[in-house]
């Protein structure tokens, strides 16, 4: 079943293709009286409608039933089907919390520097050209000196490059390390991420520290 307002467009379209008034109305059982009435609903709305939009940018947490309240403070008084309705013409809604993120109690914590080679940590930076060009910079620091160890630039950095990064001040210096990641490398890559941790674990002066 339809409403009498769609019943009154569908008379309308008829009418528009050829068809008089009366055969329209006769084909489609709709009374010709109806066919120039006026809602009152937009008019009586209209005042709440405005009301209820600034109590929701006002209130964006609350929902219909608490603007129900306001609205009947400000002298809109009406019931809960009605203010559900002007609530679902409006278009309003209370937006979505987002849910809050929980630290992974199975992952291992960051380890502090307690002096120096003591941590040192790689991270991703990024940066664009002129012409636009994302470039990738994959650092490596000691945490407690805060020196640069080693430094790799490039559109683009595999797995296997990240290993070959780290593999350089590792070669250079023997003294016992202890590595964390910030970040796996590269985000949702757990491959390159175990990887990562073969590589540490094959050092027998190192200790892996990455995520899987």
């Amino acid at each position: 079943m339809v409403g009498a307002r769609v019943r009154r467009q569908q008379v309308a379209y008829a009418v528009g293709r050829g068809l008089s008034s009366r055969r329209a109305c006769a084909l489609l059982s709709v009374a010709r009286s109806t066919l120039g009435y006026q809602s009152r609903l937009v008019a009586q709305d209209t005042p709440a409608l405005t009301a209820m939009r600034e109590l929701a940018g006002q209130y964006p947490r609350y929902g219909y039933r608490r603007i129900q309240i306001f609205l009947g403070r400000v002298g809109h008084v009406m019931g809960a089907d009605r203010t559900h309705r002007l609530w679902r013409h409006a278009g309003l809604q209370v937006p979505r919390r987002r849910p809050r993120k929980h630290a992974a109690l199975g992952r291992p914590r960051h380890v502090p520097a307690a002096g120096a080679n003591h941590v040192w940590a790689y991270d991703f930076v990024f940066d664009a050209c002129a012409n636009r060009q994302i470039l990738k910079c994959l650092t490596v620091i000691n945490e407690w000196t805060r020196e640069r160890l080693a430094i790799d630039v490039a559109g683009g950095i595999r797995s296997g490059r990240v290993i070959t990064t780290r593999s350089v001040p590792i070669r250079v210096s023997r003294i016992s390390r202890r590595w964390h990641s910030r970040r796996p490398t590269q985000p949702g890559s757990r491959r390159g991420a175990r990887r990562l941790r073969r590589l540490a674990l094959t050092n027998t002066n190192v200790r892996g520290n990455t995520t899987d």
